[in-house]
């Protein structure tokens, strides 16, 4: 299992439209991301699965580490990690279904104690953000680096940031203890899979 830590892609089904998934995801993955996760808010479960079931195998080529947003019974069936957000069900009842050594995050916005209770109920690593103005989330909570300081002491998790992470602003968080860098328009908002290349090999670079 790859260590949790480095570039954190996110998949995004409008980004990634019309036959881009694969291709942008595996160059992302060749970029040197570690953990992938497949969001898509679609209510299409055989597409979903089809979907799943082929970036797994391409995580698996890649020794990176698939995890399904929001849909533990997914995970469950493929065997892979789930990322649970605020309301998405509870956390140790994804740890009870998907077992000891699953890869399982929580968002936490911008607060700790929802941190420190992600962590009693035993989450692999905890997310905060919005860290900057966000595409996928606009007007989220700020979260800022004090934040991940206090969490650094008080929760012994890996600390995943998200929102409006670019090439230009990751690099403080990633000197202030960020462990993940949780990336989607960033890097798949590309004109060729060269360029999520090219973007990932650079967001990863950070980790050196």
């Amino acid at each position: 299992m790859s260590a949790l830590r480095g570039l954190y892609a996110i998949t995004d089904s409008q980004l990634l439209a019309g036959g881009k998934l694969l291709p942008y995801v595996e160059a992302a993955l060749d970029g040197g991301a570690t953990l992938l996760q497949y969001r898509d808010k679609s209510s299409d479960e055989a597409r979903r699965l089809r979907e799943a079931e082929a970036l797994k195998s391409l995580c698996e080529r890649y020794g990176a580490s698939l995890l399904i947003n929001d849909d533990a019974e997914l995970a469950a069936r493929l065997g892979v990690g789930v990322h649970l957000g605020q309301g998405d069900g509870s956390l140790s009842a994804a740890r009870a279904l998907l077992g000891r050594k699953a890869i399982i995050g929580g968002t936490c916005l911008a607060q700790l104690e929802l941190a420190e209770q992600a962590a009693r109920e035993g989450a692999s690593y905890v997310a905060f953000g919005r860290f900057f103005n966000s595409h996928t989330k606009p007007g989220a909570p700020a979260a800022t680096l004090e934040l991940v300081q206090q969490a650094r002491a008080r929760v012994q998790l890996p600390i995943c940031a998200i929102g409006g992470i670019t090439l230009e602003n990751a690099a403080p968080l990633v000197a202030g203890g960020v462990s993940l860098l949780a990336v989607i328009h960033a890097l798949f908002s590309a004109d060729t899979a060269q360029e999520v290349n090219r973007r990932a090999r650079a967001f990863s670079a950070l980790f050196a």
